[in-house]
């Protein structure tokens, strides 16, 4: 490529141009997930609520650094991209659940609906709490 680029410029048929004064991106930073605030917030609601009843079902004092490390990496999981999306630059807010129900979201695999995009992001969290619950209620039983 390069070796096509110098013969033209060495037989004059190339146009050398200045280069602009502002240069322009072609990708814009968008730092959003595309997923509106409500379904994070979900997300970790099941989680901790998973923690809560695991916790309360075994209550013992030795459990408690370990669930207090869990908790900081749920935190530290979801606020550090929570911050990220707002840093200095950043010009996409996420989107509203009336936005999201009527485009839904575009995947590697194709264009999915709010539902299924929903479901898809819901599914581990709300299983994990009915594990938990399916957990604590054989322990009360056997106990």
């Amino acid at each position: 490529m390069s070796h096509i680029v110098h013969d033209l410029i060495a037989s004059g048929d190339a146009r050398v141009v200045e280069q602009p004064a502002h240069v322009r991106h072609q990708v814009e930073t968008d730092r959003n997930f595309g997923l509106p605030t409500a379904l994070y917030g979900a997300t970790i609601a099941c989680y901790l609520g998973f923690l809560v009843i695991v916790g309360s079902a075994f209550a013992n004092p030795v459990l408690v650094i370990p669930m207090a490390i869990i908790v900081v990496l749920i935190v530290a999981g979801f606020g550090v991209p929570a911050i990220w999306t707002r840093l200095k630059g950043n010009a996409s807010m996420p989107e509203t659940i009336g936005e999201f129900e009527t485009r839904g979201i575009m995947t590697n695999t194709g264009r999915l609906s709010a539902g299924e995009a929903t479901a898809q992001v819901l599914i581990l969290p709300v299983l994990l709490v009915a594990w938990g619950l399916a957990v604590a209620v054989i322990a009360a039983i056997v106990a």
